[in-house]
């Protein structure tokens, strides 16, 4: 069976590979910039390092920094009506994921009429018709893989949601390890996970193919491999690149082939206790793992594997078993709490985070065991019990 996979337009990736930045902005012949970018860049100067350059070429560059971590819809909202206010001819992200998934929406949306809103995946009644203002993203995390793939994420008021669309690819991704060294450990380690389970779900997608394959288990290798390490000592340059190119990596995996259960069920811990996107992905991990590994036993072997450890002979199993031990394992190295009750998340919450997962049905059809609304509510309990349960 053939299968389509897409690329980025055009990567830079390696250390100091924001050099190319000025001679991607002179091909498209801007004037006059958006640089969308999250307060604390500006405040840790690395904004100068996008804006300077621009500015010394007689590049108009305005600044806009009322990103937050998750965004909600009302944010996303403000900025496309001030990109729309204004004569920009093109965009540029600066940043972690909810920079670069505003920058995408900021760009495409500003050619566009309607609301933010109209455009959702799961309510929306309008669809993108064309691409809008060019666009470059610069990632200063390893985590979100948001550079290389068409979707912009959401917060609503107890879940969240996405634009998506192939309108959203950037023209330009520039992954640069080097802007990732100021990451505090706890961004580190959540980003991490994050592309490590982008990683995880598109090996074990129902859409994986060779080529993701390939890209999802060299991420494996990169992240699990260098995690540790960049989250203990943050300016080891060598695990800086390695999560820098798992991430890069990964994106392109989970692009193709897509995310799945984690996925699903991370969204409504973010929309509801507003835990980051990574964090809630890494509790969720070794439980939804272990809860669907009957369906994938020798996928996760591979994994596991990736991950640096040797195979028993020839025995699914019991690899696949120590795959999820491991995941637990590195989630608590990190320091990332391993149960929902270490977020705060009390009992009560299950039924309600339950009945927003079962609406992600866009992500849940990816997993390689259908889970039904009895299924999300068991891995939410093993989530809180800390315990690492299969489908009985």
């Amino acid at each position: 069976m053939s299968s389509k996979i897409t690329f980025t337009p055009l990567s830079y990736t390696g250390w100091g590979a924001l050099d190319h930045l000025m001679d991607e902005v002179e091909r498209f012949e801007a004037k006059r910039i958006l640089v969308v970018t999250d307060p604390l860049l500006e405040k840790l100067g690395i904004t100068d390092r996008i804006v300077e350059p621009l500015t010394a070429a007689g590049i108009q560059a305005e600044l806009y920094t009322e990103v937050v971590p998750e965004p909600p819809l009302e944010v996303s909202e403000k900025l496309v009506r001030f990109t729309r206010e204004r004569e920009f001819d093109l965009v540029i992200g600066l940043g972690g994921g909810s920079a670069l998934d505003l920058a995408k929406l900021a760009g495409v949306l500003a050619t566009h009429e309607g609301d933010v809103a109209d455009y959702l995946n799961l309510t929306g009644t309008r669809s993108l018709t064309h691409k809008g203002l060019p666009k470059i993203l610069i990632p200063t995390t390893s985590g979100t893989g948001s550079e290389v793939t068409n979707i912009a994420v959401l917060s609503l008021a107890t879940t969240k949601d996405v634009v998506t669309h192939d309108y959203l690819l950037p023209d330009v991704a520039i992954v640069d390890p080097a802007l990732t060294v100021s990451l505090p450990p706890k961004v580190t380690a959540a980003t991490g996970i994050d592309a490590l389970t982008h990683a995880i779900e598109a090996y074990v997608s129902v859409n994986a193919n060779p080529v993701t394959d390939g890209l999802a288990l060299q991420a494996v290798r990169l992240i699990s491999g260098s995690i540790r390490t960049a989250v203990t000592d943050g300016g080891n340059k060598e695990a800086r690149s390695d999560m820098s190119y798992g991430s890069f990596l990964a994106g392109l995996a989970f692009f193709n082939a897509g995310v799945a259960g984690v996925h699903a069920l991370a969204y409504p811990l973010g929309g509801q206790f507003h835990i980051s996107h990574g964090e809630s992905n890494a509790v969720l991990l070794p439980y939804v793992m272990g809860y669907i590994r009957p369906s994938c036993e020798k996928r996760m072997r591979d994994i596991y594997e990736a991950m640096g450890f040797t195979l028993s002979e020839q025995h699914n199993g019991e690899d696949s078993l120590k795959c999820v031990e491991e995941l637990k394992r590195l989630v608590a190295d990190v320091g990332i709490p391993l149960s929902l009750q270490g977020f705060g998340i009390t009992e009560e919450a299950l039924e309600s985070l339950t009945e927003d997962a079962v609406k992600q049905q866009r992500l849940l059809a990816r997993s390689p065991m259908q889970l039904e609304r009895g299924d999300i509510y068991a891995i939410y309990r093993n989530a809180y019990d800390g315990v690492v349960r299969e489908k009985s």
